[in-house]
């Protein structure tokens, strides 16, 4: 199998490209400093992402806060927090997974369109972006506010076939989590999972899409 066929290949972001684990779990637990809550380590923090910044928020004080209601205003005033935290370090310790940026570089000399499809909130993206030097491989990038509906709805992948003007039968989506894969059989695009990522401490092949790696260099096979 191959996918010599597609013109489009959009990538998720944080846990695909990018390990910003460590960057993620210092603002989460600044913000639970500020209530005087107990820091939570990366392997807490790790299963809490995925979904978008919001819920990341939400996980890691119920976490730890289990018995207690957590009203609106309350999760407003701490993903504030948050984020304050986010963007005073958003990318300190955040590196790139092996054999990205090699990869990067040939699937770009080869002549495919490249785009970043995330839950991360979009003003994130570039500053990471631009820190690890890799702003020129992509033609867009869309975070889960830049449009109605994040993934894994079909949206935010549609958009980008219709902004890179090409079809559903040309993209794929790569990605390390349920919400990836979902997107695209929602999108009816061709999927590659990667078994190094988040994805809440779930096996991405459950979740069958069209081929699974284990490395983001094995790409190189498929292009």
């Amino acid at each position: 199998m191959n996918f010599k066929d597609k013109d489009l290949i959009i990538f998720d972001f944080d846990g695909t490209l990018i390990n910003s684990i460590p960057d993620l779990t210092l603002a989460v637990n600044t913000m639970l400093k500020y209530y005087s809550l107990q820091p939570l380590t990366i392997s807490q923090v790790t299963p809490f992402i995925g979904n978008g910044a919001k819920p990341l928020v939400r996980r890691a004080l119920e976490y730890r806060m289990p018995d207690k209601a957590l009203p609106e205003p309350l999760l407003k005033d701490a993903f504030d927090i948050y984020l304050a935290a986010y963007k005073d370090a958003i990318c300190v310790e955040t590196f790139m997974y092996s054999g990205v940026l090699e990869t990067l570089k040939i699937l770009d000399q080869n002549g495919y369109n490249m785009a970043i499809c995330t839950n991360k909130p979009f003003g994130f993206i570039q500053p990471i972006l631009d820190t690890l030097e890799i702003t020129t491989y992509f033609k867009r990038w869309i975070g889960e506010d830049s449009l109605a509906e994040k993934k894994p709805s079909a949206a935010p992948l549609l958009h980008l076939v219709n902004e890179l003007n090409t079809t559903i039968e040309k993209s794929i989506m790569v990605g390390d989590s349920k919400n990836d894969i979902l997107a695209a059989q929602n999108a009816n695009i061709d999927s590659i999972g990667v078994s190094y990522g988040y994805n809440y401490n779930e096996n991405i092949a459950d979740y069958k899409p069209t081929i699974v790696v284990d490395e983001f260099a094995e790409l190189q096979e498929f292009f």
